[in-house]
């Protein structure tokens, strides 16, 4: 097995989708095919946006892609994909973060392997970009973020060091990940009730939902994810309410829940927030996905009671 950095442009006219599927031509599918069972870094290049290195993956395997002579697709292990918490930046203190694309001398090489969408990176290398962009603290920078005390706390305590690949895999770091990013993204607004809200200390009321839940073959993505305050997350996991196919209406069921409470807890428009950057906007087939299995079921053994 090998680890890869994959090139991701989101307006290519390969069909990517990083928590879900890279698209690529017969000329990467040897080196793809030797990192099937491993981890791999997605890099977004110079022309396409400005967040150079932004998440991980695990390939799974690799097919060719139907109706689509010369090209394959390489599936990405369910609820392996995890975006950074903070991007990568391409160079550090003008050097490059990968022994390939480095001159001799430290500086940046031109053209040749730059240029690839599929690069062979080495455990090192690897585990420096993860360190960046997940950093080993995070669990406890969040638990301190608002809270002064705790932070005081926590100032020289000793870290306990996990390895990169334990932390990539562990549930309760991954869910703080997922939060930050979410949360992040709609600026710690609820997106179906679009209130701000702070506690005394400044910490966010509001909560990252999974639209698909990661035990459903849901991912950690930001879209797979949204901002909502904790009363709305409840109804959405019990699908009270959903969102339908336009990505922006608000579907209530209307036979259990009371018209006041809609009006109380939604957005005069009845319509979505979305995220500034349209890169994190919900996925519609998350969406659809939730519509189909989750919106309107009975919740059994449940009593639903509004006061």
């Amino acid at each position: 097995m090998v680890k890869l950095v994959l090139l991701h442009k989101a307006d290519s006219i390969y069909e990517d989708e990083p928590d879900v599927v890279y698209d690529f031509p017969r000329s990467y599918l040897k080196a793809v095919e030797e990192a099937v069972g491993d981890w791999v870094v997605y890099y977004e290049p110079v022309k396409a946006g400005p967040r150079g290195y932004f998440g991980v993956a695990k390939i799974s395997r690799v097919i060719p892609k139907p109706g689509v002579e010369g090209r394959f697709l390489a599936l990405i292990e369910p609820g392996s994909f995890l975006p950074f918490d903070s991007e990568v930046p391409r160079l550090a203190d003008g050097r490059p973060l990968e022994a390939s694309l480095t001159e001799p001398d430290g500086t940046p090489k031109k053209g040749g392997s730059v240029q690839l969408a599929v690069r062979r990176l080495p455990e090192a290398d690897f585990a420096r970009i993860v360190n960046l962009g997940l950093p080993q603290e995070l669990e406890r920078i969040e638990a301190t973020r608002y809270d002064p005390q705790l932070a005081e706390l926590a100032e020289g305590a000793e870290l306990f060091e996990r390895p990169v690949l334990e932390r990539l895999t562990r549930r309760p770091y991954r869910e703080v990940a997922f939060r930050r990013k979410v949360r992040e993204a709609y600026g710690y607004r609820c997106a179906m009730s679009g209130l701000h809200l702070r506690n005394g200390g400044g910490r966010p009321e509001v909560q990252a939902a999974h639209i698909r839940p990661v035990e459903r073959q849901g991912s950690d993505s930001v879209r797979n994810g949204l901002a909502l305050s904790g009363t709305l997350h409840w109804m959405f996991d019990r699908g009270l309410i959903s969102v339908a196919d336009d990505c922006e209406t608000i579907l209530v069921s209307r036979n259990k829940v009371p018209g006041d409470v809609v009006g109380r807890l939604l957005a005069p428009d009845g319509k979505l927030l979305k995220p500034e950057d349209p890169r994190n906007a919900p996925h519609p087939e998350n969406l659809r996905w939730h519509r189909e299995n989750v919106f309107g079921q009975v919740v059994s053994g449940e009593t639903l009671d509004w006061g």
